[in-house]
């Protein structure tokens, strides 16, 4: 199958980001995240020790003082009331906290949460522009809604940088066409030992939409709903643990890899839906190296697992290894994976996927795949291509040398793929 591609992601991209957005893009973001990795670190998952910083009673108008104070003053560390929740009804510059400006960490504890009150007017959390470096330690961001610019939860603008530690980013909603329904992230933004979940956008990033730099560690993001990249839509991307699961999206149920170079390892990828790609799509050129991650169970009604996009000067390329490719499925092509661009595959197991052609692999006229290492075992086409389907004009090199195997498909192994059995 050819033309699988994403004429929806390039013109939902052009919407969402403004043209400092775009320029961002193309510059490389790492200083910033050098300059702020050592922020929010810790070996395990424990709760960091609160640093010194100044109390803030449990009462909204003392939380919007204490903020306005600290960005006229150059920053200040916020130690935020446990079991308190702070009620935002107050719409400020497009959210219910000044935005930030200066360095400002919020640190919260057992049952600390800011959330906008029901039945008022439509705004997000916080906003962060430029120059503003926002740390979150221990809170819940809930109930933001916004129609503007994105980021339900927490909009990250261009300079802009965001560190959740130990936070939960949940129920926050991003109409109106725009993107991330828990953040919006046009800066750096690091999410770390978090979970964002169940969060809705009407456009790209259910739970995130990150245009700059995005790093995941060890966090959920789960149950979140959008148009493409359900759990998260991401150009340049580092994912490290944690999880992408039962997201819903019609493009991209768990992951949305679009331009860029990203990285996903020791992550579970499980249990997202789509109407086309259950799992992860590799789209706009895209780059993406998967490593030692489960990839499993996810249904799509077309591509159960994997996209690869190619053809028209957009060829994607992915690097898959030592993983897991396993339980996923559909009822048209590549029930583990489909690709149309150029992917090697090495030391994973594609197994147990469906679909009506190709169950394990689908490899289009344009597919230039390598399997080394690796097993297809235990797939099942309703048409052909049980293991591995090769549209004629594709390519694929089963490298048998290095203990590669395509066995036990069902009707049969493999379609036009020279040195497999039928």
């Amino acid at each position: 199958m050819t033309g699988l591609t994403l004429t929806t992601t390039t013109t939902t991209v052009g919407a969402a980001a403004n043209p400092a957005a775009h320029a961002l893009l193309n510059e490389p973001a790492k200083t910033a995240v050098d300059n702020h990795r050592d922020r929010g670190k810790s070996s395990d998952n424990r709760k960091e020790e609160k640093p010194k910083g100044t109390p803030v009673p449990c009462d909204t108008d003392a939380l919007i003082a204490a903020i306005t104070l600290a960005n006229a003053r150059g920053g200040a560390t916020l130690n935020l009331a446990t079991n308190c929740t702070y009620l935002l009804t107050t719409d400020i510059d497009g959210a219910g906290l000044p935005a930030i400006t200066t360095p400002i960490t919020l640190n919260g504890g057992k049952h600390t949460t800011i959330e906008r009150a029901a039945a008022i007017d439509q705004f997000r959390i916080l906003t962060i522009n430029t120059g503003g470096d926002l740390t979150l330690n221990q809170l819940k961001i809930t109930g933001g809604h916004t129609l503007l610019d994105g980021g339900g939860g927490v909009l990250v603008n261009p300079g802009g940088a965001l560190t959740t530690n130990h936070s939960t980013i949940t129920r926050n909603i991003s109409g109106g066409g725009t993107s991330g329904g828990g953040i919006t992230n046009f800066g750096t933004a690091q999410v770390r030992h978090s979970t964002v979940s169940h969060n809705t956008a009407t456009d790209v990033g259910g739970g995130i939409a990150s245009f700059g730099w995005l790093e995941s560690t060890d966090s959920k993001l789960d149950q979140n709903i959008g148009i493409i990249g359900g759990g998260l839509f991401a150009v340049n991307a580092t994912v490290s643990g944690g999880s992408i699961s039962r997201n819903q999206a019609i493009r991209s149920g768990g992951f949305s890899v679009f331009m860029g170079t990203s990285r996903v390892v020791g992550t579970r990828i499980s249990k997202n839906t789509a109407d086309a790609i259950g799992g992860v799509g590799v789209e706009g050129a895209g780059q993406l190296t998967l490593r030692h991650v489960s990839l499993t169970d996810n249904t799509a009604g077309n591509v159960g697992g994997v996209f690869i996009q190619g053809g028209m000067g957009v060829d994607s390329a992915a690097v898959i290894e030592d993983s897991t490719i396993k339980g996923n499925s559909t009822n048209a092509l590549g029930g583990g994976l489909l690709n149309e661009g150029q992917t090697v595959l090495r030391r994973t197991q594609v197994i147990g996927n469906q679909a009506d052609q190709g169950g394990g692999i689908h490899n289009s006229v344009l597919g230039r795949l390598t399997l080394l290492t690796t097993k297809v075992v235990g797939n099942i086409a309703v048409t052909e291509g049980g293991g591995i389907l090769n549209q004629p004009g594709g390519t694929v090199n089963l490298n048998t040398a290095t203990g590669t195997v395509v066995v036990k498909n069902r009707p049969d192994n493999c379609v036009n793929v020279p040195g497999c059995s039928g």
